[in-house]
């Protein structure tokens, strides 16, 4: 059983949803990002996506644009990301790690080769952005013998014609965005949101995370009552933005402050489903 199927799972006998957090690797530095990423878990997160920072990031908004940027400017490649993977998963051999990011850094690292050292480093799932089911082939040819998880990506306004050819071949849980447009720049109506989760859960037995515009805890912990997974990732990038000095440079405090703030968000999604205590019921 793979790695997000395991952790799905437990989540399910639990009877709570998960906690996804996503980081851009190398943001502001290599250095600073592992060391947020090696206490990712213990803070809460459940499962965790690392953004792979493009120069070209359409679907991202200014935050997460922003963070890009910086881990680009400080060097940050493919190959320190996988490294890097391979450093957490000396230390965390249970929490899953997904890949998110734009198939032009893939395509120029070689999908074959990727796919390999991706597995070898212990990724479990990516999402490729830009890479539409029309056209993942060229890559899920790879994916699929080296174990990794192709993660799907619903939309608003992804309808029941469309929906079949998304759902083709997709593997590990399907990623619900939220909002129609670009990270970070609002949240949805919650209740829209629940209908077309809904559906979805009709049309396919994955597990739905949703994710763009979840911010606070109690905005994760009313995606949490009716999804498998509540993703935030903006908030977290704007918190590390805040905690750079003056040369960009990651300040003292921000490893505590990322911690802080996902601690806050996994309290929110994991009390979401929570029954209430009734009178002279022991807590």
């Amino acid at each position: 059983m793979s790695r997000i199927r395991a952790r799905f799972a437990a989540l399910k006998s639990r009877g709570r949803a998960g906690f996804v957090t996503f980081l851009t690797a190398g943001d502001p530095d290599m250095a600073s990002f592992e060391t947020v990423l090696a206490g990712l878990p213990e803070a809460g997160a459940d499962l965790i996506e690392i953004g792979m920072p493009f120069s070209d990031p359409m679907a991202d908004g200014p935050s997460i644009q922003a963070a890009g940027l910086r881990a680009l400017k400080s060097g940050t490649k493919l190959a320190h990301i996988l490294a890097a993977v391979t450093r957490f998963r000396g230390r965390d051999a249970s929490t899953p790690i997904v890949l998110m990011g734009y198939y032009n850094p893939i395509y120029r690292y070689g999908p074959e080769r990727f796919a390999g050292d991706a597995a070898a480093a212990g990724v479990d799932g990516l999402i490729v952005v830009d890479l539409p089911p029309e056209e993942s082939d060229e890559l899920t040819i790879f994916t699929r013998p080296a174990g990794l998880d192709f993660i799907r990506l619903t939309t608003p306004t992804t309808d029941d014609r469309r929906l079949p050819t998304v759902l083709g071949g997709a593997g590990g849980f399907l990623y619900h965005v939220a909002i129609a447009g670009i990270t970070g720049t609002r949240s949805a109506d919650a209740a829209d949101v629940e209908a077309v989760v809904a559906r979805l859960a009709r049309q396919s037995d994955l597990p739905i995370a949703v994710g763009f515009g979840i911010r606070t805890p109690a905005q994760a912990a009313e995606i949490a009552r009716f999804a498998d997974a509540a993703v935030v990732g903006t908030a977290l990038v704007d918190t590390i933005a805040a905690s750079l000095g003056p040369e960009g440079e990651a300040r003292p405090g921000l490893v505590d402050a990322v911690h802080a703030q996902v601690r806050a968000l996994a309290a929110g999604v994991r009390g979401a489903r929570a029954r209430p205590i009734e009178e002279g019921e022991t807590p």
